[in-house]
């Protein structure tokens, strides 16, 4: 079984927006820059206001890993898989996975968000931004 997230106060709205297949984040309204994981605070002006904006699921590979290994028993039947760092368009990092061949994954690559159904939640996940222009 794959794993699942565990979901509280601060996260929820991630996980309920994830399944309906929208990617939200947390903006700080005095710095105008957004973060991951959700928090009760912001991490640029802990004293200042902070909502919810939705992404727009464009970014880039920062960088990545592949697993070759059984870490997790619910990966078991993906190894080898990766692991990836994107950077959002809108600044926030998310740790999460590109659906294309290990080889293919590159340092600046852009990529496009899709959602994957794992278990009970939609994950987000990428592809290649020009992968949906084909």
């Amino acid at each position: 079984m794959m794993p699942q997230p565990a979901i509280d106060v601060w996260n929820k709205p991630f996980w309920d927006a994830c399944s309906e297949n929208r990617l939200m984040v947390q903006l700080c309204q005095t710095t105008k820059k957004t973060w991951f994981p959700p928090s009760p605070v912001s991490p640029y002006n802990p004293k200042g206001s902070w909502n919810w904006i939705q992404s727009t699921g464009e970014g880039a590979v920062l960088s990545w890993v592949v697993f070759h290994q059984k870490y997790f028993p619910g990966f078991a039947e993906r190894i080898p898989y990766n692991v990836a760092m994107v950077r959002l368009d809108e600044g926030f990092d998310l740790v999460t996975n590109i659906d294309a061949p290990n080889d293919e994954i590159a340092i600046g690559r852009r990529v496009s968000l899709r959602f994957e159904r794992r278990g009970d939640v939609n994950v987000p996940i990428f592809v290649w931004a020009d992968a949906n222009e084909q």
